[in-house]
């Protein structure tokens, strides 16, 4: 870790300390706080990646089963992070038939 990396890790560590603070002042419950901890920080790392779960369980560490459950228990919609960017279905696709050629 370069010391740009670790004063921001620092920095970052001063706001959640004041945050939580701000919480505990505020007589927010613990399990309220968890919960909302954990909503904003898988819709921040879904919209990085444009609602991709595969790729944002992996950042968050964690298996994409695992993301889609939470997300489920979090009751997250997820739909508007995609941009209305699917995969095409394969009946969409041209078909190509492709012969093996013997050698």
């Amino acid at each position: 870790m370069n010391l740009l990396e670790a004063e921001l890790r620092g920095t970052v560590k001063d706001q959640l300390e004041a945050l939580i603070m701000q919480m505990y002042k505020g007589n927010i419950l613990y399990a309220e706080a968890v919960r909302e901890f954990k909503k904003r920080f898988i819709l921040t790392v879904l919209q990085e990646n444009k609602g991709n779960q595969c790729k944002a369980a992996r950042q968050l560490g964690m298996h994409r089963n695992t993301l889609s459950r939470t997300i489920a228990e979090l009751e997250l919609d997820v739909k508007m992070l995609r941009n209305g960017t699917r995969r095409p279905p394969r009946s969409a696709h041209p078909h190509v038939v492709q012969r093996k050629v013997a050698r």
